[in-house]
């Protein structure tokens, strides 16, 4: 909402500069959105008034005025503007005045002394312009600063209202805040008592009473529709952005503005019958002010009289019963209609109207009769006329039940300490009624406040009153204790430090993913669908992080990144048994080199064993298990499941070549996700003996069948609990001459160590033999 500084101080008037009332209403809760200058800054510029008028003798569109400026004597100005009259009076800029983007001096015009500047609205700064100078209302006071005459030292504010604080949609409503926050008085608009001079009037039909609780109207005949609106509401209306039509819209415009309450005045000769407020009927159709012509539904709310609907309540008028310059009698209208009634139909419309957005949040509705009468004298003030009666129907109107305020809570809330005065006295301030029974309230909301229903919306009322920046930080006082880091767990912290230091970094995507993800990811034809998704592309709930993944890929790639690690910590969702699970999960995705562009090593794209080895690191000192199985996201021949002491725990592989195509991925990329839950699992360090004597090593070679794995070979000689052999490990596979087709070579490395004594030679062949034996049992065929 914009609004006159000035107007805001005719009604209170704090000892606050413009900047310290604006700081006060954004720490109130009125965000002052901004504040701009009605002009530019000038001076010496004063109410002129013109003497005489004579030609110039030189120059044919020039004319040598004698201005009278309120000095001893007039002024000889030379001036070029062609609507200048003897007797006017106007700006005038004196020898000295610096205007936007001009000083005035003294100066000879095609050889005639001009001693000052008769000015126009655009060499104010006022207009972006102007056909001649500006003319000055006749009972302007000659010799006045322009700025004093014009106001020209206000500013324009606009305010940011949240939607609960509608009894601030006008200057009334802004000067009660004003006056609460800082003690000032406030200057109410008196009630003007109008005496009824004539008899006609229009009776009133409340249809809907739950809808329109509260319908007033006057009639007010012999009205001069063709009036001329006074100069001080003009420059109100315009500095509030509306702009000046008529005498009788401008008053219920104006009123609009001061009071809160939206007015409609129709022209009386063109209302057929009397009033009924009613909802919209089957097939009626209404022309609103602005041309638009609505076909109503059953739900809006409408202003009829005995033969079809004349206004949309609440939003627009409509044109048919409009006032115009031929009015001479009116019915004027001001009633309360319910939010929920009026809520959604200007949108619903593709329109918004000032009536509208205030009726939709709340209006005062013990002040309807206020406003009638306010517009009412304001009307006969300009237009002339007679008043007729007030015919006024009542509904039920809203209930403002008592709020019940404690003080301990206030403290508890807020963490200050506020005596029962105190609260009392803001209370007062903010025009609340309340009683008071030792430290608690029981507070009743005025009419305008329709935010008030909990005690916190009283306790943010005290505190909006007793200064947000009063209360003070107060630093936190709590019995303290570390938790304890249990050994066996590995905090996430941990984890995602891990995953930083092998090169990959943390992405954070939505739970919400396409439902062609599951699908082609994971297979999962049936997943947990949202009810209401925020997104048409984000319509189900994940069973895998790799989607997610796989879309930060693709976002990278957009822009450039050739090398691309990425790896994500989060749930994934599924739905067993008519109830919904969740898990929590680890996965990652590496994409490009496999080590970033360096002269030390060769190029090469990362691979299978390179996720492989990362995925390991994870789980040292554990020892995991990878066994070759199908993934609906993988490549047929590259993929497994991940297993931790036989359990599957999730799963690796490189990407589905159809899946690469899909996505538009130039390289193969390769993923994992395993189950957080085994991650955050961890051994507990065990203190062992450091052997000071030298290891042996010895090296065994075997023949295999080709679809025999080393994973295989490995678990069985483990499994012989050898106990002096310290590592096992595979370094040679070897394919070709001397191995018969089907076959491959296997060498593995063993390490035999004692940490009590140097191992003899059939120790370790002992050790040895044990080892050979079990890879016997697998079909290994031992090489010499």
């Amino acid at each position: 909402m914009q609004f006159s500084e000035s107007w805001l101080r005719s009604f209170v008037n704090p000892s606050l500069s413009s900047e310290e009332l604006s700081h006060l209403l954004t720490m109130a809760g009125l965000e002052v959105e901004e504040m701009t200058s009605v002009a530019p800054a000038f001076e010496k510029v004063v109410v002129g008034q013109v003497l005489t008028k004579d030609k110039h003798p030189d120059a044919d569109r020039l004319n040598v005025l004698t201005v009278n400026v309120g000095q001893a004597e007039p002024l000889a100005i030379v001036c070029g503007a062609g609507n200048v009259t003897v007797g006017m009076k106007a700006p005038c800029a004196l020898v000295g005045a610096k205007l936007p983007g001009i000083e005035i001096k003294q100066a000879k015009v095609r050889g005639i002394a001009s001693f000052g500047m008769m000015c126009s609205e655009k060499e104010l700064g006022l207009a972006e312009e102007s056909a001649g100078l500006m003319v000055l209302a006749a009972d302007a006071v000659v010799g006045q600063s322009i700025r004093e005459h014009l106001d020209l030292d206000d500013h324009l504010i606009t305010l940011k209202l949240t939607p609960n604080r509608s009894d601030c949609l006008s200057l009334k409503g802004i000067a009660r805040e004003v006056a609460a926050l800082t003690g000032a008085p406030l200057q109410d608009v008196s009630r003007a008592s109008i005496k009824q001079t004539a008899s006609q009037n229009r009776k009133v039909k409340l249809t809907a009473s739950a809808a329109c609780p509260r319908y007033s109207g006057r009639v007010i005949s012999g009205v001069n529709a063709k009036a001329t609106t006074p100069a001080w509401m003009v420059q109100r209306l315009q500095r509030c952005g509306l702009r000046s039509i008529s005498a009788l819209v401008d008053v219920t415009n104006y009123v609009l503005l001061e009071l809160g309450q939206p007015l409609h005045a129709f022209d009386l000769n063109k209302l057929n019958g009397d009033i009924e407020v009613r909802f919209a009927r089957a097939g009626e159709s209404l022309k609103l002010l602005n041309e638009q012509v609505v076909d109503l539904k059953d739900d809006m709310l409408v202003i009829a009289d005995g033969k079809s609907p004349v206004a949309l309540a609440g939003v627009m008028g409509g044109a048919d019963s409009a006032v115009d310059d031929a009015t001479t009698d009116i019915f004027l209208e001001s009633a309360f209609f319910a939010p929920g009634v009026i809520v959604g139909k200007s949108r619903l419309l593709g329109f918004s109207s000032d009536s509208s957005y205030r009726f939709e949040r709340g209006v005062d509705f013990a002040a309807t009769l206020d406003a009638l009468d306010r517009a009412t004298q304001l009307i006969l003030d300009i237009c002339g006329g007679q008043a007729g009666a007030v015919t006024e129907e009542q509904g039920e109107l809203p209930v403002r039940h008592p709020v019940k305020l404690r003080t301990s809570r206030v403290l508890r809330v807020l963490g200050v300490a506020l005596k029962t005065d105190e609260i009392a006295q803001i209370l007062s301030r903010l025009g609340m009624v309340f009683q008071q029974k030792g430290e608690e309230f029981s507070v009743t909301p005025p009419s305008y406040r329709f935010d008030i229903a909990i005690e916190e919306d009283l306790i943010e009322e005290v505190a909006r009153v007793y200064g947000y920046e009063k209360i003070q930080p107060a630093p936190i006082q709590a019995r303290m204790s570390i938790l304890p880091l249990v050994e066996s767990q590995r905090p996430l912290a941990k984890l995602r430090r891990s995953m930083v230091l092998r090169d990959y970094q943390e992405t954070i995507n939505y739970a919400f993913v396409e439902a062609e993800w599951e699908r082609d990811l994971c297979a999962n034809t049936a997943p947990i669908a949202l009810k209401n998704p925020i997104a048409s592309q984000m319509s189900v709930m994940r069973s895998s992080l790799l989607g997610g993944l796989l879309a930060a890929l693709r976002t990278n790639l957009a822009r450039k990144q050739p090398r691309v690690r990425l790896f994500e910590i989060g749930g994934c969702f599924a739905a067993e048994s008519g109830s919904y699970s969740q898990s929590e999960r680890l996965a990652g995705l590496a994409y490009g080199g496999a080590m970033s562009e360096q002269w030390g090593a060769p190029a090469r794209a990362v691979d299978f064993f390179d996720v492989k080895g990362d995925v390991e690191a994870l789980f040292v000192p554990r020892n995991l298990s990878f066994q070759a199985a199908p993934h609906p996201a993988s490549h047929p021949g590259r993929s497994a499941r991940i297993l931790l002491d036989g359990r599957a725990i999730g799963w690796i592989g490189e990407l589905h070549p159809q899946r690469q195509q899909q996505y538009d991925l130039p390289q193969s990329v390769v993923w994992f996700e395993v189950e957080l839950a085994a991650l955050t699992q961890d051994s507990v360090p065990k203190m062992t003996d450091i052997s000071r004597f030298p290891p042996v090593r010895r090296d065994i070679a075997v023949l295999v069948d080709e679809n025999v794995t080393v994973q295989s070979l490995l678990d069985a000689m483990r499994a012989e609990n050898a106990p002096n052999v310290v590592e096992l490990a595979l370094f040679d596979v070897y394919r070709g001459k001397g191995v018969e087709q089907g076959k491959k070579s296997l060498a593995f490395r063993v390490l035999l160590q004692d940490t009590q004594k140097t191992l003899t030679e059939n120790e370790i062949e002992e050790n040895m033999a044990r080892l050979v034996a079990a890879l016997q049992r697998q079909r290994a065929q031992l090489r010499v």
